[in-house]
């Protein structure tokens, strides 16, 4: 997208994640989650309590004047505590969150390929992730090279393959 920037997540980075992560939750029209609904969400709070632990990775996107706007982060899981994503220990699972004035230009795509780039460099051979049914991200993830490979009443677990 055009006057936006891709960097590195950072330590300093977690307020905005947990800001990302309740627009993650917030991507249907007309269906608001309470910011304090979504962070009291042991699956989102996975995503964010105790950010920048050693295994986490991210990237935000700035807009033009350098304010974050969207970011896709990925941890790792325990079977013991796992996310709706999760596939087993050792296979990060990723969110991602873009601010509603800034979705379906493109950016999605870029932070994801961005942080598939990173788990790769990272050693990583799997990245997965969670996705609500008639969410319009499927397609991206599709055709970025993710498969589903469970499936709830409710959402998708997806994969792709990193080698």
């Amino acid at each position: 997208m055009e006057g936006t920037s891709i960097r590195a997540a950072a330590p300093g980075d977690g307020a905005f994640l947990a800001d990302m992560a309740v627009e993650a939750a917030n991507w249907r029209d007309g269906v608001h989650r309470p910011r304090p609904a979504v962070l009291a969400d042991p699956v989102y709070r996975g995503f964010i309590a105790g950010w920048q632990r050693p295994s986490d990775a991210g990237v935000v996107a700035e807009d033009a004047d350098g304010r974050p706007i969207a970011a896709a982060w990925y941890r790792l899981f325990q079977a013991d505590a796992p996310t709706h994503g999760f596939l087993t220990p050792g296979v990060p699972e990723l969110i991602i969150g873009v601010r509603p004035l800034f979705r379906a230009q493109g950016l999605g795509r870029a932070l994801l390929q961005a942080l598939s780039e990173t788990a790769r460099r990272g050693g990583f051979d799997r990245l997965t992730l969670s996705v609500e049914h008639g969410n319009f991200a499927h397609q991206l993830y599709r055709s970025e090279g993710f498969s589903v490979v469970g499936s709830t009443p409710s959402r998708d677990t997806m994969v792709i393959r990193l080698r």
